[in-house]
Parts: C-alpha cells; sequence; structure tokens
C-alpha cells in the first residue's frame, strides 16, 4: 500500500486533536447522569464517519445508548469488513486517584491519559481515521460497515436487539474489533480467546432497621458481617471457587496446549513491579498466564453497607450489599453460572438473613481459529508494521457481543487489539501509547489489503 505512513505523518496531530476532543465527552455509560454526555459522543462519531467518507451513516435509536452505524460499498462482489467498536467508557470513579482530571486528556511520557483513553474511544477512533486514510488515498480495497454502540460498558443489551433486527444490513465477512491488547510495542500478539462474564449484585438483610451497635451487638446478626463470611466461603484454602458444579462444563487444555499458551513472554518479576505486589495470588496449579486466560474467576467488584462518611458511628446495619464478577472459559454458559451462584449463595445465608441476587449482565467465552484467512491477514497487517509476527494468546477480559456476532450472523471475530496490559483499563490513570494509537492507524489499511487478497 502506497502512502500509508506520509498521510499519517501530515494529519498526526489533527489525528490526535480529534481524539482529543471525543475523551472530553464523559459518556458514562453506567450513570444516567452523564445521558446527554453519550448522545454527544454518538453525534461526534457520525460527523467523523461522514466526514472520513461513509454513506448512509446514522445514528440508530435503541431502548437505552444509539449504535452509529455507516457503511462503503465499492463493489458487492468484494468481501465486506464489519468494524465494531464502543463509544461509552467506564465511570472515572474514584476521581480523587487521578493525577489529572480523566475528562481532560494529557500526553505524559509518551502515554495519553483519559478516561476511554484506551477502552475503547482510543482504540475504535483508529478504525475510523484508517478509513479516512484509505479514502483519502484511493485505496479502500474492499467494503466496510461500521457498528460503533454505546452500552458495551453496561453489557450491550440493546445490541443483540439491533443485530438480529438488522441481519441483512449487517451482513459481511468477518468482524473486526480492537478492543484488546497485546504484549508490549515490541511484542505485538492478537487474543484468540476471551472469557465470559457474569456480573450480579446481592443484597443482605438482618434487622429492619439500623441498630445502635451497642445495645443490639452480639444478639442480631451484622449483613456486613454476614455477607463477608459468605463471600470468604466462595474460595477454599486452593482458590478454588466452592460453587457446586461451577466447573463441571470447564473445557480443560491439554498438556501440550498450556506448553504453548506458556510460550509467550511473560516476566513475573516485572508483572509484580508493576503492580507493587509481593507476590501473585489465584488458583492452586496454575500459573499467572493461565489463571488469566483459561480458567474461571470469582471476584467482589465492590462491597459496602452501613456507615461510611467521616467519623464514626457506632451502626449495626440493616443491610449489606456487593456487586461480584464471574469470568467464564469455554463450555461455561453465564446463564447456568448465575443460576448456580443464585442457589449457592442463598442456601449458605444463616437463619435471620434474607438474601437477593440480582442478575446484571453476562456474556458467552468464545475461541477463535488461528489459521483462518482472516486471522492470517492480521497476522500479516502487524508483522508489516511491527517487523515481526504476532503472538497468540488468550484475553482474560470479556466482550460479550463477539459470541452474538457468530450467534446471530455467523461471523467470527479478528480480535487486533493495540493497548497494553499496563493502561489501567477500568482503573484511574487509564492511558494509551501515543504510539499504539498511530501504529493501529497503520496496521488497519493492511489488514483490508490482506483479507481482500485472500479472498
Amino acid at each position: 500500500m502506497q502512502g500509508v505512513t506520509n498521510y499519517i505523518e501530515s494529519n498526526k496531530q489533527r489525528f490526535l486533536d480529534e481524539l482529543f476532543e471525543l475523551l472530553r465527552i464523559p459518556s458514562v455509560s453506567a450513570n444516567p447522569d452523564f445521558k446527554d454526555d453519550v448522545f454527544e459522543a454518538a453525534a461526534f462519531i457520525k460527523a467523523k464517519l461522514e466526514e472520513a467518507g461513509a454513506d448512509a451513516v446514522e445514528v440508530c435509536p435503541t431502548d437505552g445508548y444509539p449504535i452509529v452505524y455507516g457503511h462503503k460499498i465499492i463493489d458487492p462482489k468484494l468481501p465486506t469488513i464489519l468494524v465494531y467498536g464502543h463509544y461509552d467508557v467506564q465511570p472515572a470513579d474514584p476521581y480523587e486517584l487521578w493525577d489529572s482530571p480523566p475528562f481532560e486528556p494529557v500526553i505524559k511520557n509518551g502515554k495519553i491519559y483519559a478516561r476511554g483513553a484506551c477502552d475503547d474511544k482510543g482504540q475504535m477512533y483508529m478504525h475510523v481515521k484508517a478509513f479516512e486514510l484509505m479514502m483519502r488515498t484511493n485505496q479502500l480495497p474492499c467494503n466496510v460497515k461500521f457498528m460503533i454502540e454505546g452500552e458495551e460498558e453496561v453489557g450491550s443489551s440493546n445490541l443483540a436487539t439491533f443485530v438480529k433486527n438488522n441481519k441483512k444490513r449487517l451482513s459481511a465477512d468477518v468482524v473486526l474489533i480492537s478492543d484488546t491488547s497485546m504484549i508490549a510495542n515490541d511484542t505485538p500478539s492478537i487474543d484468540v480467546g476471551l472469557r465470559g462474564l457474569s456480573y450480579v449484585e446481592v443484597e443482605v438483610t438482618g434487622p429492619n432497621r439500623d441498630l445502635h451497635s451497642g445495645v443490639y451487638g452480639g444478639a442480631v446478626a451484622n449483613p456486613i458481617n454476614i455477607l463477608a463470611k459468605m463471600i470468604a466461603s466462595m474460595h477454599d484454602e486452593n482458590n478454588h471457587i466452592t460453587i457446586p458444579g461451577f466447573y463441571d462444563k470447564v473445557l480443560e487444555l491439554t498438556n501440550a496446549e498450556r506448553v504453548a499458551l506458556n510460550l509467550a513472554p511473560f516476566d513475573i518479576e516485572e508483572f509484580k513491579s508493576d503492580l507493587q505486589i509481593a507476590d501473585v495470588w489465584g488458583e492452586k496449579g496454575y500459573n499467572t498466564i493461565e489463571r488469566t486466560g483459561i480458567r474461571p474467576t470469582l471476584d467482589v467488584n465492590g462491597i459496602w453497607g452501613g456507615y461510611t462518611g467521616e467519623g464514626s458511628k457506632t451502626v449495626l446495619p440493616s443491610k449489606a450489599y456487593a456487586k461480584i464478577s464471574m469470568r467464564l472459559v469455554p463450555n461455561q454458559s453465564s446463564d447456568e453460572i448465575t443460576s448456580l451462584f443464585k442457589k449457592h449463595f442463598e442456601s449458605i445465608a444463616p437463619a435471620g438473613i434474607k438474601v437477593v441476587v440480582k442478575p446484571h449482565h453476562g456474556g458467552e467465552p468464545v475461541v477463535t481459529p488461528t489459521d483462518s484467512p482472516a486471522y492470517l491477514a492480521a497476522a500479516k497487517a502487524m508483522e508489516t508494521t511491527f517487523g515481526k509476527s504476532p503472538i497468540p494468546t488468550r484475553g482474560g477480559g470479556s466482550i460479550p457481543i463477539v459470541a452474538l456476532f457468530e450467534k446471530e450472523l455467523g461471523l467470527k471475530s479478528v480480535l487486533m487489539g493495540f493497548g497494553l496490559d499496563s493502561d489501567a483499563l477500568h482503573s484511574p490513570n487509564e492511558s494509551y501509547g501515543v504510539f499504539n494509537y498511530y501504529k493501529g492507524i497503520e496496521t488497519i489499511p493492511y489488514f483490508f489489503h490482506y483479507f481482500n487478497e485472500a479472498h
């Protein structure tokens, strides 16, 4: 392909400025206070797709936040790539832990710091700019469709309906997604597996009102104490999850598959140093790469109850709450695991305690082939721009819609991400390398080129 590097070089500052403009929009889908901002982000994406040369660009309403759709069909006989991404972001709380305001992007040490810098605005917007590059240099080799949603961070609940109702409009040959990470800037990789997700909220209730801890303490069950014990009981001494039936359908890897997985370079001391921890933690019998890629987990994402304000208040609370997520591996079903969790959690509640388990959202685990034309095109594209072949890896995160696309559209996905695990996704001080942003814009056109060649 001609002129890719030159076009990027001559437009680098504009590409960065536009991304900063998008990052300044606090499109937090989980908090209704940011509703107008989420819609503003959708309008921004629509405008930029139109400027880049897409046709039929539309902000498609849903029962929640809209999906931005657009396409460029240069020849129906040519292959079609469906680009998926999301413009919503995680809440930035706690704000006080950010070194700079989360919605005022800054560059420090070659990284863009802002909420959504990597997940997924920075990675999604690479595709808009790569498309612009191909259009401006007359090098778009095949058809492209864009589907950019605003509810990924809250479970994509309305995307399934949109996909089911728009199968013809979304027909394609492959889905291209950049919402994952690679090993390092000098060690490219492509995710070939994602864990699924079951996310629940639990409510534990004791007495009918908050009580004086001196008058009632020791005589009435404290919901916070009980909740802590219930949660602690869900792992045994080997960090094995104790929910009956939880592992029944887990797909175990062969020894050869585990050896292949561990060929990816990984420095355990660097891992611990980056997180400032003395040692790692996890299920006995598995190493860190395996624990985060091929094993299911159960983690508390938030826990609260009672008095948490300044000073002291000697109260025995009426209620306690927790948000709990379970990452799932192939053959586990999110609905089934949620049901198993609910049954078990209710069964271990002591007398005098009421339990409510409220499912939030879930998604299914997926494994993608490494011998498909799409994967090989992605590998060749990264080899072209990085100078070395990418390593296939298993990602620990979840993108529920990957399984949805396969079920409803019959399409496999290519997970060609350019982020790093150190980018602090979902955490304060989220970042995305300037190098990674430009490298993505450079690499994506080559994927289009090689995918078209394979057809």
